[in-house]
């Protein structure tokens, strides 16, 4: 009876067999279709998002046909243009109207951005940047002597920067950056490239603190396209990952894996003072009060010494600026009262308008950035008085009685603290 069975079982093992191995076919045949749709997806978003974000060709293509017909000048125009000494490496654009790449300058590596949107565009969820208009490189107009641009040039500063007893001061330095060619004269040219300029926040800043450390030095220019000094390290954290894989990683788990690629404290804390000393240059410098409305670490940097440089300062602007945007903004809620990420007012709901009272100083919310930063792997004997001093820091309000002299207080504080620890080894 036994024998009898045992062909019918080896057949049904057979089946099961042969069942299990189509099976199997099946599901790795399904896995690999699904590997296959999801990488081709992932190439078709990365191959979208580049053609959309990365238009270097173009900006390069409107900036050089503007140049060959003589409507603007600068000191990059020729390298770029005629020489083609200057030229476009990786893209770095994070915004299809902010175009910006690694440039190659000759024997130099720079940082090219190019404006690429072509109306006024005013939206504080945005950008604080006026556009560029219609018309291209439209003012001033032939005929304007160099006398009319500088008064042209000083009501502009007086609407971003607001009163201020030595404008003409600045007037004065912008004409000598806008004389590209050094002949001691500003051609009409020259003239259209620097009124285009002087329309972004981080062109003017870049201008004003030319000689202070930690900001990047500009280069050169053509139209509205500008060349600044390359930062080596690109974040505080010294670390990027691709766009796709951020989206995958949770918020607090990157905020853990960031820690673990920042240099050794000492560093850190010498990093740190730089950034305590560009919120010192920023705060009621000689043209008014700047405020730093995304200090986020991926708009900061340094370089092989380990000294702070800014990677990114769009969202830097001016106080006075932004409070005349701010004044007629209908609010519904307090969070219909922000600029950027961290520059926030209130919303006045008698009014339903947005007051124009800044909330926190710069020096608060570089202290929110730096807390976790410095903390980490601080040294015991300072630890308690540095949580101390980086807490008092971040409650710091504008509205605080004698808010001037806390914010300077603070600050030294911090940076003696820092200083005293670094100051016998080698990276100080």
């Amino acid at each position: 009876m036994a024998r009898r069975l045992f062909p019918g079982a080896w057949l049904r093992k057979r089946y099961y067999a042969q069942v299990r191995f189509s099976y199997m076919r099946m599901k790795y045949l399904f896995i690999s279709w699904l590997v296959v749709f999801i990488g081709s997806w992932i190439i078709y978003v990365e191959y979208s998002t580049y053609t959309e974000l990365c238009r270097g060709h173009d900006c390069k293509k409107i900036i050089c046909d503007k140049y060959k017909t003589g409507v603007i000048d600068g000191s990059a125009c020729s390298s770029l243009c005629a020489k083609e000494t200057l030229y476009f490496g990786k893209c770095l654009s994070t915004k299809p109207n902010n175009q910006m790449y690694l440039g190659i300058w000759g024997n130099l590596q720079g940082v090219i951005k190019c404006q690429m949107e072509e109306t006024i565009h005013l939206d504080l969820g945005t950008e604080l940047e006026p556009r560029k208009e219609i018309v291209l490189f439209d003012k001033p107009t032939r005929g304007t002597t160099v006398q009319k641009f500088k008064e042209m040039v000083y009501g502009l500063f007086k609407q971003k920067l607001g009163e201020q007893g030595n404008l003409s001061e600045l007037v004065n330095l912008i004409l000598s950056v806008a004389d590209g060619n050094k002949d001691g004269r500003v051609s009409l040219p020259e003239a259209k490239s620097a009124w285009a300029l002087l329309q972004l926040n981080e062109f003017l800043l870049m201008v004003i603190l030319q000689n202070k450390e930690h900001t990047p030095k500009l280069m050169g220019f053509c139209g509205d396209l500008y060349v600044m000094e390359r930062v080596e390290y690109t974040s505080l954290y010294g670390i990027s990952l691709p766009w796709i894989l951020e989206l995958f990683i949770p918020s607090s788990f990157r905020r853990s894996m960031d820690q673990w690629f920042t240099p050794s404290w000492p560093r850190k804390a010498k990093i740190a003072i730089g950034l305590l000393e560009f919120v010192e240059d920023i705060f009621h410098g000689p043209y008014g009060n700047f405020l730093m409305c995304d200090t986020s670490a991926k708009n900061l940097g340094y370089n092989d010494k380990y000294d702070l440089k800014m990677v990114d300062m769009r969202k830097i602007v001016p106080e006075i600026n932004l409070k005349e945007l701010l004044k007629d903004r209908h609010c519904e809620s307090d969070l219909d009262c922000v600029y950027g990420t961290d520059c926030r007012t209130l919303c006045d709901q008698s009014k339903m308008k947005c007051t124009t009272e800044i909330i926190q100083p710069n020096l608060a919310k570089t202290c929110q950035l730096l807390k976790d930063y410095l903390l980490r792997g601080a040294p015991s004997e300072i630890h308690e008085e540095l949580e101390k001093q980086l807490y008092s820091c971040i409650a710091l309000k504008v509205s605080a009685n004698q808010m001037e002299m806390e914010h300077s207080l603070i600050l030294n504080n911090l940076k003696t603290l820092l200083w005293k620890k670094i100051s016998h080894t080698n990276d100080s």
